[in-house]
């Protein structure tokens, strides 16, 4: 049964931890005391008395960060909660998740910040505010950013609705680059895209569904790259969809704009192709596209053009995907199966390597967001996922932590059955 326990003391045996620079796997066990890594060595476990975690078969790396997640919390309980969240979170491996601030109330105040940090407090993952660019993300007024990131916000962003205004836009790049937090912008232009329901072009025909161009993409990331090179401000690119967008901001970042971006697993599965059925747990902003995207995104992420992966997890209840396509929200789970996804689609087909991959999940996100990096060594503290590569699990919905069961897996088979992880002093083990 898999529980929760203080990391007072206990033997990580058996495992390989693996280095995410070289790739590397060396066969270490892990001594944690009070949370803390206290040895490290090729057998520990002759002169050990205590309680033991059997890892053989598993690798050991740092604790995977999700820097896209919607919490819900607070405003829409019912879908999800912190605390449920944080439970998805530890199921797909991760020990820290990043709030977007699309709550009711928005995460606009310094009161909402610490709401968020105060009801984390006590969760094994760690919960870090994204604050609003505006002021109840309206893109009317940009937010007190200086009190907002005093109050434990590490970004900003709009992020469900794009800065339309480019002058808002312009101050919001200006002031953040004052306190070295990112924008974090949903790139969309609002005119283009308005009333589209999926991906433009021949299947939104042949299915009778408006269409969401990828230009709507380019264009916006075009406006906000211009702004940031003027502003030298750090602007992040959620949800890159396009092969568009992945080409603009390569170009960018060979110019040395201050750019970095992120792809979710369910951009990498699935193309518009798959929306066949209507199934509206395949609607999403931005919509899936097309093959010729799904390979440009595969190219962004072999080159380094992509910086990042993240889920976007969004969380929505049964009755409202249990409508027409045309009146469901859009949104997708994506936190407990992120890591298997991207086994799959990524590593096992040969665009990555594991620990690039991984790379892209655990360090380059604590990157963008100036978080101190995890280590494995003696005398830090112990900040773990360990997961079994080879080890597939079946996705059965009624088995998500989540609240919410808006995702297109069940019934997949995917790679990498995640086994525990420890953060905060805490461990936490699957069944």
């Amino acid at each position: 049964m898999e529980t929760v326990q203080k990391a007072t003391k206990i033997l990580l045996q058996g495992g390989e931890v693996l280095d995410l620079a070289s790739g590397k796997r060396q066969a270490l066990d892990l001594l944690i005391l009070d949370g803390r890594i206290a040895r490290t060595g090729a057998d520990l476990l002759s002169d050990y008395e205590g309680e033991l975690l059997d890892l053989r078969g598993q690798v050991i790396v740092p604790g995977l960060l999700d820097m896209h997640v919607h919490l819900r919390e607070p405003g829409r309980e019912d879908e999800e909660t912190i605390e449920s969240g944080c439970a998805a979170a530890m199921a797909g491996g991760i020990t820290a998740v990043c709030a977007m601030p699309n709550t009711e109330p928005a995460c606009d105040s310094q009161e909402v910040v610490r709401f968020l940090k105060k009801r984390a407090e006590e969760q094994l993952v760690e919960v870090f505010p994204i604050a609003a660019v505006s002021k109840k993300r309206e893109g009317k007024e940009i937010t007190e950013m200086a009190e907002l990131v005093r109050a434990g916000a590490v970004a900003f962003s709009d992020d469900g609705s794009p800065v339309k205004s480019a002058a808002v836009m312009r101050r919001a790049l200006e002031y953040s680059s004052m306190y070295g937090v990112p924008v974090i912008d949903h790139c969309e232009e609002p005119d283009l895209a308005a009333g589209g329901q999926m991906n433009e072009g021949w299947m939104s025909t042949r299915l009778g569904l408006a269409g969401n161009p990828d230009i709507a993409e380019a264009v916006m990331i075009a406006r906000d790259l211009a702004l940031a090179e003027f502003t030298g401000g750090h602007l992040h690119i959620a949800h890159i969809s396009t092969a568009l967008g992945v080409e603009l901001v390569r170009r960018a970042k060979e110019t040395g704009v201050k750019v970095t971006c992120e792809v979710t697993p369910h951009h990498l599965a699935f193309t518009d192709e798959a929306l066949e059925h209507y199934d509206t747990n395949l609607k999403m902003n931005p919509p899936l596209r097309s093959r010729a995207d799904v390979e440009a995104l595969m190219a962004g992420l072999r080159d380094g053009t992509i910086d990042v992966i993240a889920s976007d997890h969004a969380p929505h209840s049964i009755e409202e995907k249990e409508v027409e396509f045309a009146a469901a929200p859009n949104g997708i789970l994506g936190l407990e199966t992120m890591l298997g996804i991207i086994l799959e689609k990524v590593v096992a087909a040969g665009v990555l390597p594991l620990h690039q991959a991984l790379e892209k999940m655990i360090l380059a996100p604590r990157r963008v967001l100036h978080l101190p990096l995890p280590l494995i060594k003696e005398g830090v503290p112990a900040n773990l996922s360990f997961f079994a590569p080879e080890a597939n699990w079946s996705v059965v919905a009624k088995r998500l932590k989540s609240l919410s069961r808006n995702m297109p897996y069940a019934g997949w088979n995917l790679p990498g059955r995640v086994c525990g992880v420890i953060n905060r002093g805490l461990l936490w083990t699957a069944e």
